[in-house]
């Protein structure tokens, strides 16, 4: 398997996505959306594998601070320009990946 997670490490939802996966021993690597996000074939991949639709945060406080609500958008532009806008962790191995914590699913992946 290989493993990534992208979050943020003031969401709860990542800390307990990187917890799963340390104490099952299972090697993967964390990128800090604060501080880099997802190139453009990243996010065509997560994208097929979950749909946009359930990329973006629409309850996160930075959807609410940039108003995207009123505004007319490219809902993968503003993903690309600002990764906060991405719900967290999404966690990838490979082709398959996941939005929020998901660990029934990812107790499959390595079967």
């Amino acid at each position: 398997m290989n493993i990534q997670i992208f979050g943020a490490k003031k969401c709860q939802d990542t800390r307990k996505a990187e917890r799963y996966f340390k104490e099952r021993g299972i090697p993967f690597q964390y990128v800090d959306l604060t501080v880099r996000g997802l190139s453009k074939g990243e996010l065509a991949k997560v994208q097929a594998a979950v749909g946009l639709d359930n990329l973006l945060d629409k309850d996160g406080k930075e959807y609410a601070k940039r108003n995207l609500k009123y505004i007319v958008h490219d809902p993968a532009e503003m993903l690309l320009s600002c990764p906060l806008l991405l719900r967290t962790p999404i966690v990838r191995n490979g082709p398959q990946a996941t939005v929020g914590y998901r660990p029934e699913v990812w107790g499959s992946w390595d079967k």
